[in-house]
């Protein structure tokens, strides 16, 4: 996993569509695609069951005709939000990606990065504890070539 495109810090956000709403706005803003429609992906993605992982993590994600790679953002909330996940808990770290509609292997593969990283839960008491935007995309980075290694 390459550096997230984007690392949104303590963004507040009201509910799920809300966030999903925010996270459509910064990856149309990568893409260059219609927000609308990433929001509608998004959400149609969510009808297929939620991707709140539990422990305050969720993965949203979509598949888009016609882009060039995958595109993430990572966010971190001013306060958890419900996100209809597994656990009930509310959702603080979030890990939001768009792949090209043809991507199979490089979604699942971007997805199963995400994943593994939001479950080591050192980094996730790092990220919760941290003080900056700077400070969550270092830990993003190192963290990222430990569980590469």
């Amino acid at each position: 996993m390459q550096r997230p495109d984007a690392v949104l810090f303590r963004l507040k956000a009201t509910s799920k569509k809300h966030l999903l709403q925010k996270l459509s706005e910064v990856l149309a803003q990568q893409t260059g695609r219609d927000e609308r429609d990433i929001f509608d992906r998004l959400v149609e993605r969510e009808k297929l069951g939620s991707t709140g992982m539990g422990g305050g993590i969720a993965i949203p994600h979509a598949r888009l005709p016609d882009l060039d790679r995958v595109y993430t953002v990572f966010a971190t909330l001013d306060e958890g939000i419900d996100y209809e996940s597994v656990d009930e808990r509310p959702v603080d770290l979030i890990f939001a990606l768009v792949a090209p509609q043809e991507a199979g292997a490089d979604h699942l593969q971007a997805l199963a990065k995400a994943s593994r990283l939001l479950r080591t839960a050192d980094f996730c008491t790092r990220v919760r504890g941290a003080s900056s935007e700077d400070a969550v995309t270092s830990l993003l980075l190192n963290y990222d070539s430990a569980i590469a290694a």
